[in-house]
């Protein structure tokens, strides 16, 4: 697996990253070590995770995981807080070590902050993004979900010390806007992109396009709600796109998907989050896939985001 670095950083990540969302909830610790183990023998070395992920339970198992099966040098660690919009100096922090014990770590190698947070202003947040990398509990640091005229002002209020190399954003075939202003805004700060839900919620492996199958993240009472908006309309549209071409190439559309993804400018790395060992492994076949130039453009024809005032002028 290609290892990418992040941004104009010296930090470097596998091109897949591993997602733990469904760790400790969906996928219990014996699935979580299998997928760990297929992970890291790929070559892939970024685990993401984040706090409110099942209520701290992926951090534990995480945690279980450092403990013995894998050696916590081989892994770059991700980890978020913030993400019921409280991107407080005291909340942030008070994450960030509630999550260092969880995983019996002494640092995450990238802390982001989750989301964007109205009532906090913005440099109190990165006072505690500097507190975290000068205290030694991250290495790096980095934001979720923030539009680009945020991520430019965090970047200018950090650029002098300890630096903002990551963006963290949901970006796919049936998700591009990204694409508007943040991303534009990213690569002119030398920031490297993290890409979250590369598939689509799960839609761009296909699974829906004839219903919605009983064990399926859209079937769960946690979270139908997070798939429910690509499964039709617009994306239905992509979803078969992407079926076509996996069907011409003879492969999996999640290895399609992702492969696509991979082609783009900024990115770092594609976060899958798996429920399955078996799930993971389609999503791996992906690092060795190089789609054709007509299939490449067909995609990109078909999944277009709408692009209007002020960003096109």
């Amino acid at each position: 697996m290609e290892h990418r670095r992040v941004g104009a950083s010296g930090l470097r990540v596998s091109e897949l990253g591993l997602g733990t969302m469904t760790w400790g909830r969906d996928t219990d610790e014996l699935d979580a070590a299998e997928q760990a183990r297929d992970f890291l023998d790929a070559g892939g070395t970024l685990i993401d995770t984040a706090a409110a992920y099942g209520e701290g339970e992926a951090e534990n198992v995480i945690g279980t995981l450092l403990s013995g099966k894998v050696a916590r040098d081989d892994v770059v660690l991700a980890t978020k807080a913030g993400t019921r919009r409280d991107a407080s100096r005291g909340a942030l922090l008070d994450s960030l070590d509630a999550s260092l014990r969880r995983m019996g770590t002494d640092h995450v190698d990238l802390f982001l902050v989750a989301c964007p947070d109205g009532a906090t202003p913005l440099a109190e947040t990165c006072s505690a993004l500097r507190l975290a990398v000068t205290s030694g509990r991250a290495r790096y640091a980095g934001l979720c979900n923030h539009p680009g005229w945020a991520t430019a002002r965090a970047s200018s209020l950090l650029s002098d010390d300890i630096g903002l190399p990551a963006l963290s954003l949901e970006y796919s075939l049936v998700q591009r806007g990204a694409e508007r202003e943040a991303l534009p805004a990213a690569g002119a700060l030398g920031m490297g992109l993290l890409a979250w839900s590369p598939l689509g919620r799960g839609v761009l492996t296909g699974k829906y396009r004839h219903g919605i199958p009983a064990d399926s993240r859209a079937a769960s009472n946690h979270l139908a709600g997070f798939v429910a908006p690509y499964l039709e309309g617009e994306a239905s549209s992509v979803v078969d796109a992407v079926g076509i071409a996996a069907d011409g190439l003879g492969r999996a559309p999640a290895e399609v998907a992702l492969s696509w993804l991979l082609e783009r400018d900024q990115l770092a790395s594609a976060i899958v989050g798996a429920r399955t060992p078996a799930q993971l492994r389609t999503s791996l076949g992906a690092t060795d896939l190089r789609l054709p130039a007509e299939v490449l453009s067909a995609l990109d024809d078909v999944s277009a985001p709408p692009v209007g005032y002020p960003e096109r002028w």
